[in-house]
């Protein structure tokens, strides 16, 4: 593939990842036989499990819980070279304040750092990606580094939606989680194709959250906002990048998901636009190229603006990497703007982030009941928006509190005016 806009002098991209999946899940299944949903259609989800983030959570932990490996692991000169702090949500905890204040004292980094948020649904994670990434090869501070952190939480609560009925298939497949990316000129995960990206966005009122503890949403023009972003952020992308094809160019696909099954959706979509191929043909170049992707996302539901990432470090986790190989991406966020993007990986890549042990995280979790879950439904215990005041119950559910704290791992503990006060445990 040759690059017609690439600034190849130089390189950026993600040195270290690490994907935070909460302390407690719930079997997806048991939850839809449970909720007498259509197990067929259940079946198309391509979830197996979900985060559900426990009251004494927040995206503030969630955010620095994944971000605290990554810093631990730099030497102090490393760590001193931190410039930029950017996390990306669309769960705020304040309109005004940022938790890219409470992530950066948490961590306890520089005090000459950019600190700030960036909202646009599910994109923000990439918007965050990319904007550091122009920092670094704007060279404004040469040997800099940049943290990302795309931090989202999704809680049902039965007062908010008045009926389940209402969640549909949206309950199964909402989750929770982090993705931390520290972004320097020593890409040793993904190295960005600088100058190789393509955008299409335009208005739609797909889902939303119109107040701070309430979703909204039409699945349906959802689904096809996504196929229409999908297709022409790719042709975008085609029109930068000369003689790139989305079947020859990319050696993996990480989608944005939602769910498993929309990812499916999509690629199919675009293999029939692009080249009108065979149903066999399309199923074989999903397995092959975009379903170990799915590998995290489906143990921990929609993480909204670090999904495509938790679907990068999937595959890294799953694909035997031998090689330099290209990553393409796609990055939806509603509302909408979309961008597909791509990136080369390594086997260096795949044995950085292996060396995290995300899987062995995900199988600590506390597997919630569904008596559990349902009592966590109700929204008794949970610090809402704006909340002034308040002592968290850390043994609502005591399975889930850890037995070996180690005090690695922060925890919200109390609201205090409406300032929140977190602890290590």
């Amino acid at each position: 593939m040759t690059r017609t806009v690439g600034i190849e002098a130089r390189a950026a991209g993600i040195e270290a990842m690490n994907v935070y999946g909460g302390m407690a899940c719930l079997d997806v299944k048991e939850l839809c036989l449970h909720r007498g949903l259509d197990m067929p259609r259940f079946e198309n989800l391509l979830v197996q499990e979900k985060t559900v983030a426990l009251p004494y959570e927040d995206p503030v932990t969630f955010a620095v819980n994944a971000a605290r490996p990554l810093i631990d692991a730099l030497a102090p000169e490393e760590r001193a070279r931190i410039e930029m702090v950017v996390t990306c949500t669309e769960s705020g905890i304040d309109f005004g304040k940022s938790l890219s204040t409470y992530v950066h004292a948490h961590l306890d980094l520089p005090s000459n750092c950019r600190l700030f948020e960036i909202k646009q649904a599910c994109y923000s994670g990439t918007a965050g990606l990319q904007m550091a990434v122009n920092f670094l090869l704007a060279q404004t501070s040469p040997g800099a580094k940049a943290l990302v952190v795309a931090t989202d939480i999704s809680r049902f609560a039965l007062a908010d939606a008045g009926a389940v009925e209402e969640w549909a298939y949206s309950e199964p497949s909402s989750g929770a989680g982090a993705v931390a990316m520290l972004v320097s000129d020593t890409p040793h995960v993904l190295r960005i194709d600088a100058g190789a990206y393509g955008n299409h966005a335009f208005e739609v009122m797909d889902t939303c959250r119109p107040g701070p503890d309430t979703e909204a949403g039409d699945a349906d023009l959802s689904l096809m906002a996504y196929l229409d972003c999908c297709e022409g952020a790719f042709r975008d992308y085609s029109r930068r990048v000369e003689n790139a094809d989305f079947r020859e160019s990319f050696g993996q696909l990480c989608f944005h998901t939602p769910f498993g099954g929309m990812v499916k959706g999509a690629h199919r979509h675009l293999m029939r636009r692009l080249y009108k191929a065979p149903p066999k043909e399309i199923e074989a170049d999903f397995q092959a190229r975009l379903a170990p992707s799915l590998a995290f996302g489906k143990r921990v539901g929609n993480t909204a603006g670090g999904s495509v990432f938790v679907a990068l470090a999937g595959m890294l986790d799953t694909v035997a990497v031998d090689a330099p190989m290209r990553v393409g991406l796609f990055s939806y966020g509603s509302g909408c703007c979309s961008e597909f993007y791509s990136g080369v990986v390594t086997p260096e890549s795949s044995e950085r982030l292996r060396a995290m042990r995300i899987p062995q995280a995900l199988d600590r979790r506390h597997r919630l009941t569904i008596e559990e879950y349902e009592m966590l439904l109700r929204g008794e215990s949970v610090v809402r928006f704006g909340t002034k005041d308040a002592e968290l119950n850390h043994q609502i559910v005591p399975d889930a509190w850890p037995v070996d704290a180690a005090g690695d791992r922060l925890v919200l503990d109390a609201v205090v005016g409406y300032h929140r006060k977190y602890i290590w445990i």
